[in-house]
């Protein structure tokens, strides 16, 4: 499955590069969403929420209204993730209360998943130098995300994999590294984070892999007419 990305900020759907610099401001997100039709499923993320610099929730929540969505960006609460899913939310995103600094937080993920369900709940494992990092990417943790995952597969249904060391870059993304997490675990997995090409694109849906894709489609080196079809080869195929 391919997931187009909304990111964000002051009111304006962004691309940043590795969580920091802007790159590009795109069309409103309302826009965005007509844009991204095709698709079965939209990610959506507060920046300003994950930096704890304000929220976009009226814009998530119209999103959300509207297409099948998973949301996350500073879901660091229960109350927070319960609000989320009373605004239409598919799914939510959990990243930074999920660890703490050498440990997952198995006691709030168990909180969460049972006041949401478990299968409303993806883990974000964002990792840069081999660690995974939170807070907006401004903190890394002692923790490997193929250490934590059979730790965390109890509370969730799945996973975001973001290699944060591409992302935003186009530059193409650490294949080798989504093989080894495809191999640690048989829970969902969603791939981010500097994939630039239709081969990358074929070769983690190959692996079972899904694709959550931001800069290369704002940027126009990956056509949408082209990822949609790809989307659905699976089921052509079935």
């Amino acid at each position: 499955m391919i997931i187009p990305c909304i990111d964000l900020m002051d009111g304006k759907v962004v691309q940043l590069v590795q969580g920091r610099e802007k790159a590009l401001e795109a069309e409103s997100p309302l826009e965005m969403l007509q844009k991204f039709k095709a698709f079965p499923e939209i990610q959506v993320i507060d920046l300003d929420a994950a930096l704890g610099k304000g929220s976009n929730e009226e814009i998530v929540q119209t999103l959300a209204s509207r297409a099948v969505t998973r949301v996350g960006g500073g879901v660091r609460t229960i109350e927070r993730a319960e609000r989320l899913m009373d605004q239409g939310a598919s799914k939510v995103i959990v990243g930074t209360a999920a660890f703490r600094s050498d440990r997952v937080n198995a006691d709030f993920l168990g909180a969460l998943a049972g006041a949401i369900g478990r299968d409303r709940v993806i883990v974000a494992l964002d990792s840069q130098s081999g660690r995974i990092v939170v807070k907006g990417w401004r903190e890394a943790t002692t923790l490997a995300a193929e250490d934590v995952l059979r730790q965390c597969e109890p509370y969730c249904a799945g996973f975001l994999c973001t290699y944060v060391d591409k992302e935003g870059t186009l530059q193409g993304t650490d294949l080798g590294w989504f093989e080894r997490l495809r191999a640690a675990t048989t829970h969902e997995l969603t791939a981010a984070g500097g994939i630039a090409s239709l081969d990358e694109v074929r070769r983690l849906t190959a692996l079972g892999i899904h694709c959550a894709l931001g800069m290369a489609i704002y940027t126009g080196q990956l056509s949408l007419e082209e990822l949609a079809r790809i989307s659905i080869e699976p089921l052509e195929k079935s």
